[in-house]
């Protein structure tokens, strides 16, 4: 009988396991099979209407290529180090010589790409409006794609390939986007092929009713909706996940079943372990790739020897990276660890002294995260002081708060003040979501601090626009940027200390 895993493990431990997986991939060799696809973005200006019709004029300002379908799979798997051969069909057009440019680019062998002349290079081509030069919406998609089946010959040559490169793969890969390559044959072939060889085949499926052809492998991804359509009901929560992942498993007498449910997480059932793996929630920017990057994870986690929990946690972690980008992306190791860190990090942990955090900012810049600086007293927190910092958490990525000392406190505000020790200000300042570090500095102004940090844009009160900003002239000096952010009338800590003496002189 299968059973629920306990939560037995620490969250130190699990840290510690998730940390030492994600360092230790390997370079597994792994044979992916698929529907290669080139994703074209092409983004313009979105500034007016056409007098034409009521739609947008794009003025075009770039054309993006990437890598989709199992493209992206190939392209993921390289980024984590891993040596992924493709093995597929592609076009003899341009835009088959792009595609094989930017997997070559990426690390990925791309000899197993066989050329069908009567068939395109299968593109998606985005068109992405910008408004005011920033924001990011897609406007329409144009698919170019033949979804016929493969001609004799070329099936017979992709089996053939196969067979050549299963002798050396440590893992399989099917990812199916039903666009003529993996027919119901082929698969059952590859699938049988790979069980002879023992070596693991991990399928993304195809949003089809029928997956009679995935019996036999290792491990199949279906989303929430490709689940529900295998199953024939809905899959809308742990309890329905449970029992669909139960039928699969038991039908296509597979090793494990892993039902990807997007902000929840992911539904892992084995012969041993059936539960929910939730995932961080987060904001979702696009939703492309996401199931490539599921995958690409799993598979080279469990090429690196993990268990099945541990590589479905890491196939969370990954793929909400992935969501947080624009568009289809790779995810690599260095981003994988700092967001474990940050999963892992505490309160306590977002106090730091300035060293640490300039080792931590770093790493954030790698990811050309935006840094947000702002300083103050902070003394006795209030409305005003949470609005204040949610106004700085929308102004970038990554908010740093410069906490004044107990000795800079006094020497501005006078001997009387702070209320609240520097320590205990710090750590109420951290326990808010928008705050992610706060160092304490001990100078009067945050001049030297501001030099250190170099933030992208400098927040303080409205209050300062006549006093003058400390810091405005450096930021501005490399393109940073002073925000000023609006006051909530009547709210400081001033106030609020004085209210309570009055009330304590009344009573």
């Amino acid at each position: 009988m299968p059973y629920t895993l306990p939560v037995f493990r620490t969250r130190a431990v699990m840290y510690e396991n998730l940390l030492q997986a994600v360092t230790n991939l390997g370079s597994a060799s792994i044979l992916v099979v698929g529907d290669f696809m080139l994703d074209v973005y092409v983004y313009g200006d979105a500034v007016r209407i056409s007098p034409e019709a009521p739609v947008p004029v794009l003025n075009i300002a770039q054309t993006e290529y990437r890598c989709g379908g199992a493209g992206s799979v190939a392209a993921n798997l390289a980024a984590f180090g891993a040596k992924a051969y493709c093995l597929g069909i592609i076009g003899d057009d341009p835009d088959s010589d792009i595609l094989k440019s930017k997997l070559s680019e990426a690390g990925a062998d791309v000899a197993g790409l066989f050329k069908a002349p009567n068939r395109p290079t299968i593109s998606k081509q985005r068109l992405i409006g910008l408004a005011q030069h920033l924001h990011r919406q897609q406007l329409i998609r144009m698919d170019r794609e033949c979804t016929e089946p493969l001609a004799e010959e070329l099936n017979d040559g992709i089996l053939q390939a196969y067979r050549d490169r299963l002798a050396t793969a440590d893992i399989v890969c099917l990812q199916d986007h039903n666009k003529g390559l993996l027919s119901s044959s082929l698969c059952r072939q590859m699938v049988q092929l790979a069980g002879q060889a023992d070596t693991k085949v991990l399928i993304d499926p195809s949003s089809t009713s029928d997956y009679s052809a995935y019996a036999g492998a290792t491990v199949i991804t279906p989303n929430r909706k490709e689940s529900s359509g295998a199953v024939g009901f809905e899959v809308t929560d742990s309890e329905t996940a449970a029992k669909a992942a139960e039928v699969l498993l038991r039908k296509l007498r597979l090793e494990a079943v892993v039902i990807t449910l997007d902000k929840q997480g992911a539904y892992l059932r084995t012969g041993e372990i059936s539960r929910m793996i939730p995932t961080r929630p987060r904001n979702v920017y696009d939703v492309t790739g996401a199931g490539d990057m599921v995958l690409a994870t799993l598979a080279a986690t469990l090429a690196a020897g993990c268990d099945y929990e541990t590589a479905v946690q890491l196939s969370n972690i990954a793929g909400g990276i992935e969501v947080g980008k624009f568009g289809t992306a790779t995810v690599s190791v260095e981003e994988m660890v700092e967001e474990i860190v940050e999963q892992h990090r505490g309160k306590a942990d977002k106090v730091c002294s300035i060293d640490s955090l300039l080792g931590e900012l770093a790493r954030a810049r790698k990811q050309n995260k935006t840094i947000v600086f702002t300083n103050g007293c902070f003394d006795i927190l209030h409305r005003g002081h949470v609005e204040y910092l949610q106004f700085c958490r929308r102004a970038g990525d990554v908010v740093v708060v410069g906490l004044n000392s107990d000795d800079s406190v006094r020497t501005i505000k006078g001997p009387e003040r702070p209320v609240n020790n520097q320590h205990d200000r710090a750590i109420v300042l951290a326990a808010l979501e928008a705050v992610d570090y706060v160092t304490i500095f001990d100078e009067r102004t945050p001049q030297s601090l501001i030099e250190q940090v170099r933030p992208d844009v400098l927040v303080k009160g409205e209050d300062w626009t006549e006093k003058g900003v400390v810091g405005r002239e450096f930021v501005e000096s490399y393109g940073g940027r002073v925000a000023l952010a609006p006051l909530v009338k009547g709210k400081s800590s001033t106030a609020t200390i004085e209210t309570m003496k009055s009330l304590e002189a009344e009573s």
